[in-house]
């Protein structure tokens, strides 16, 4: 017998351009997209919020956003930055700023928090990202939440070079069949159009074909995977 495992489809970047929102909203829409995490420092962020509150269940987190990078020439180059990235007090108040922003927009705290590029996976952000993620009681991406994270489904390959594989319909089964845990989130980001400047453009829209693949939410039933979103832990904040 199958054990029941609940499948969490996390769109990331929500509020970064009008594609990409469009892309979030079909994806949920006509997909398997559960859930968002929102860049409160965008112009298209109010719109984005607007558009999920009418969509019972779902969940929107903090996408923290201090900066992007791109690889070229062999090495990873900033393209942006919001504050300088090692000096830990002003990533605390950016940090900070962020979540009183999502407050504003929302009307709550976020359900769970993450970072745009990963960038609390290391020092100085990670303490900062768990110490607010322990005080509201929330998820932290590979932190804290109780909540296996699957990013494979992921366009590029870590020095930049395409990876259409992983983004298919095979693709996106394929990383998370091998998964035995009980919660799983997938990571993605889907767009409906390239209006926005990004090392990761044109493989958004081939998610988004996938995501809204009129077969795959019957392949990952019958796979023993029930769609969730993070309203659904419950209050489950263990480690992860």
């Amino acid at each position: 017998m199958t054990v029941a495992r609940r499948l969490i489809v996390n769109a990331d970047d929500f509020g970064l351009s009008a594609g990409i929102d469009r892309g979030v909203a079909d994806a949920h829409e006509h997909g398997v997209v559960t859930s968002a995490s929102l860049m409160v420092g965008w112009p298209s962020a109010p719109s984005a919020v607007a558009s999920a509150k009418r969509w019972e269940g779902f969940s929107i987190g903090l996408h923290v956003d201090l900066g992007e990078w791109a690889y070229r020439d062999g090495v990873w180059r900033p393209t942006y930055a919001r504050v300088p990235f090692g000096d830990a007090d002003a990533i605390a108040a950016e940090i900070d700023a962020q979540l009183n922003a999502f407050v504003d927009l929302v009307g709550r705290q976020p359900t769970h928090l993450d970072s745009h590029q990963h960038v609390h996976r290391k020092e100085p952000v990670r303490h900062l990202m768990l110490e607010r993620a322990e005080r509201l009681g929330i998820p932290a991406r590979e932190l804290v939440g109780g909540v296996r994270y699957c990013g494979t489904f992921y366009g590029l390959h870590s020095d930049g070079s395409p990876n259409p594989e992983a983004i298919s319909y095979d693709g996106f089964l394929d990383a998370v069949r091998t998964l035995p845990d009980k919660m799983i989130e997938v990571c993605c980001h889907p767009a409906a159009e390239v209006d926005f400047e990004s090392t990761y453009s044109v493989e958004r829209l081939y998610e988004l074909r996938t995501l809204c693949d009129p077969c795959l939410g019957a392949a990952l039933s019958e796979s023993g995977f029930t769609l969730a979103s993070f309203h659904d832990l419950g209050g489950e904040t263990g480690p992860v």
